[in-house]
């Protein structure tokens, strides 16, 4: 499995940004579609948005449609989540995960069960 690392979390004003960034292990990061997902305290881990392989193709939460951007350097093997407008609601440990099998469908790739490799996640706390 690649191993992911995220990094770029921390404590930022409700209206702030913040940049997440996911490095990965493999140069084959460059043929997975990636996400992100976030996970606040005493709920279930929800999907954030993802990307595909060349970074043509991107899919978003509602929740964060129009305040969040999704992109990726696969000469970098780095998948980015640019962060505006937070919200005290964006406060969550965030994670990055890689669809490593290639085999999963669209919808599979909105949910967790689209990804087979994940990162340990990084916190990201917004204060009203």
């Amino acid at each position: 499995q690649v191993q992911l690392v995220e990094s770029g979390g921390g404590l930022v004003q409700a209206g702030g940004s913040l940049r997440l960034s996911c490095a990965a292990s493999e140069r084959t990061f460059s043929s997975y579609t990636m996400g992100w997902f976030r996970q606040a305290p005493g709920k279930e881990r929800e999907f954030v948005a993802h990307i595909n392989w060349s970074g043509g193709y991107t899919y978003y939460a509602d929740s964060v449609k129009g305040r969040f951007t999704i992109s990726r350097d696969n000469a970098k093997n780095t998948v980015y989540l640019q962060m505006n407008s937070l919200k005290p609601e964006d406060t969550a440990v965030y994670y990055c995960a890689a669809d490593t099998s290639r085999r999963h469908t669209t919808l599979e790739l909105r949910t967790s069960r689209g990804y087979d490799s994940w990162g340990q996640g990084t916190q990201v706390t917004v204060s009203s």
